[in-house]
């Protein structure tokens, strides 16, 4: 290449194929993170602003591990403590709902049942739903037994970061749900863990949604 006083001038050396590789994965990582702390962003976002429960004719009580010695897992325990404190507040039919795991020794809505019996919710307003694998199946077959008692304005109750999700999927089975969250542990790692999980959950789910995958 020459100026136009003739002169030769050098021309711009062309990066290595490996540098302009390694600059459109660190481009694609960097674009990556940032999606994926926005997701998480929304599910705070959500999770902050669910309404306060008003009037509810029964409660919904999402399953978490059954440990193998029979007793509740922490995040149960608090899911369990928050459905009772919404059930003294005003009392009606429960339902706890959830199969049996791997490495479970009973289907998590029998020992759920139990548990709240035990906490002095009378037998006959707790219903066990024990076929569920996961937030869908909770709320469809949850749904189920709502019908044939004739109630309609359930209040979901599951660990606060799962709840906008687990209501979106209760309003898509046909429910009109309000919710109550249970808190986490006041831990940075369990935190992250939760939510960072939950924001791939929500993934998933507009994936099922809208695209109509089958996941």
């Amino acid at each position: 290449m020459r100026k136009h006083d003739g002169k030769p001038t050098a021309s711009k050396p062309k990066r290595p194929l490996w540098r302009r590789i390694l600059l459109v994965i660190g481009v694609l990582a960097l674009a990556a993170a940032l999606a994926y702390a926005a997701l998480i962003g929304y599910v705070c976002y959500r999770e902050a602003n669910v309404p306060a429960p008003t009037d509810y004719d029964s409660i919904i009580v999402l399953g978490a591990q059954v440990k193998a010695d029979g007793e509740p897992s922490v995040q149960l325990r608090w899911r369990l403590d928050k459905a009772l404190e919404m059930y003294e507040a005003s009392p009606c039919v429960v339902i706890t709902c959830g199969a049996q795991g791997d490495n479970e020794p009973r289907p998590e809505g029998d020992a759920m049942r139990e548990l709240l019996i035990a906490d002095g919710v009378p037998a006959s307003m707790v219903y066990a739903e024990t076929a569920s694998m996961d937030t869908r199946e909770n709320m469809e077959n949850a749904k189920a037994i709502l019908d044939g008692l004739g109630l309609t304005r359930p209040l979901v109750v599951t660990s606060d970061y799962h709840l906008p999700r687990a209501m979106a999927i209760a309003q898509d089975a046909g429910l009109t749900p309000q919710g109550a969250g249970s808190p986490c542990k006041p831990d940075l790692i369990f935190w992250f863990k939760n939510h960072g999980r939950e924001a791939l959950a929500w993934v998933k789910y507009w994936l099922v949604k809208y695209a109509g995958l089958n996941l």
